[in-house]
């Protein structure tokens, strides 16, 4: 037998064997089992996704019946499907900007890439070829792709790939001032700003009271386009369909995936904007050579449609603050100053900060043991976003296996 599974994974060591793995077979709302019976609180909502919850057969169901009828189609040129139009019109419904369209991927990366292309396009088209600079931030995850990595503000991931994408620097998450110190040199190239409204697998950092406002003012001010990644903050995870509605700003464009079917099939996509739409528009001989296989794929849409219902029905947005409450006050009671430093978050996506001295990643194989998949970030966070169907129970046995975990390692 070889000494490596045949499936390479992402973000491990391809140098471990088929022990390091744990197998995932079974799901039930918040909760999840391996194939040794072992019973797991899902507390990242599998990874910043699964918002209704696992063994949901009424999405099942949806998508069994779509591939009896039509299984699959491409959306390119003059070809359409019936879920994809019904998902981009419902979505055109929610969106946080009036008179979006829809542009559909089949994840975060893809929308990401799909964004920065859109942005310069929509600039190369307006008469400003010269605007192509994207300005993003440190600490923030946009995705593994090249536009996306390049976006991304975390360094560990960049390293050893080659050169990323030319015209994309960073600043810091929460410093309006060095957006400024950027822009007065190189205000007139810009093409747009992006922006997590809450920095989530970057470490879980809400923007200062203001902040995404300010984002909005500067992009104005050197006519640049506002882009706020979604991926992990809509679909109710902040209490709201879409993080800019928590934090009242308007975008030009969402990028989008993840909660939007709940992980239950692979959909993404950007919402597109008046002032960036209407560029592309504009010239009726205009071909928008982008595009994916799978873009507008009649089976995953056909996925997020009672995905969508489910949170409405449900009011599951409604759960985000109630769990962030519950789970917030939890997580702060375990605050000692010496093992856990800080406690940050809102609504549905929370983390606790250690102590140099506790790692994330022993900590985290600490709660395994203990009944809970959270995610470590770096060498001092552990997430929590669990599914917005979590019962209280499962959320004290995830403060509590913290506190007991915490203490393990650091004894």
């Amino acid at each position: 037998m070889p000494d490596h599974p045949a499936f390479l994974h992402a973000y491990a060591r391809p140098a471990a064997g088929p022990e390091a793995y744990i197998k995932i077979v079974k799901g039930d709302g918040a909760l999840v089992w391996d194939d040794l019976g072992n019973r797991y609180v899902d507390a990242l909502a599998s990874l910043w996704y699964c918002q209704v919850g696992h063994g949901r057969d009424r999405i099942v169901e949806a998508v069994n019946k779509q591939m009896h009828e039509l299984a699959g189609w491409h959306t390119f040129d003059r070809f359409t499907n019936g879920p994809a139009e019904e998902l981009t019109e419902r979505l055109r419904e929610l969106a946080p900007m009036k008179d979006a369209r829809v542009f559909l991927t089949t994840g975060g990366s893809e929308s990401v890439d799909t964004a920065i292309k859109l942005a310069r396009l929509a600039h190369y088209v307006n008469g400003h070829p010269e605007k192509t600079l994207i300005v993003s931030r440190k600490p923030s995850y946009h995705g593994v792709s090249y536009g996306a990595l390049s976006a991304t503000g975390l360094p560990a991931n960049q390293e050893g790939f080659g050169p990323l994408l030319g015209d994309v620097v960073q600043v810091q998450h929460d410093s309006l001032h060095e957006l400024d110190k950027v822009l007065h040199d190189r205000g007139p190239e810009l093409a747009a700003i992006i922006a997590e409204p809450v920095v989530g697998a970057g470490g879980v950092y809400p923007p200062e009271e203001g902040y995404l406002e300010g984002l909005r003012q500067k992009a104005d001010k050197h006519g640049g386009f506002l882009i706020l990644d979604e991926v992990i903050c809509g679909f109710g995870r902040l209490g709201k369909w879409f993080g800019a509605q928590r934090f009242n700003v308007q975008p030009d464009m969402v990028t989008f995936a993840k909660g939007v079917t709940s992980g239950y099939m692979p959909v993404g996509g950007v919402l597109v904007g008046p002032k960036v739409r209407g560029p592309l528009e504009s010239d009726p001989k205009l071909v928008l050579r982008h595009g994916n296989t799978y873009s507008g794929h009649p089976s995953a849409c056909a996925a997020a449609l009672p995905n969508l219902d489910i949170i409405e029905e449900e009011n599951l947005i409604a759960r985000a603050d109630k769990i962030g409450k519950r789970l917030s006050t939890g997580l702060k009671s375990l605050v000692d100053g010496q093992s856990i430093i800080d406690v940050r978050g809102v609504a549905g996506v929370w983390a606790a900060v250690f102590d140099q001295g506790i790692p994330a990643l022993e900590v985290r194989e600490e709660l395994l043991t203990r009944g809970v998949i959270a995610r470590p970030i770096g060498t001092d966070v552990i997430a929590f976003c669990p599914p917005l169907v979590i019962e209280d129970a499962d959320i004290d046995q995830c403060v509590e296996a913290l506190g007991e975990s915490v203490k393990a390692v650091r004894a």
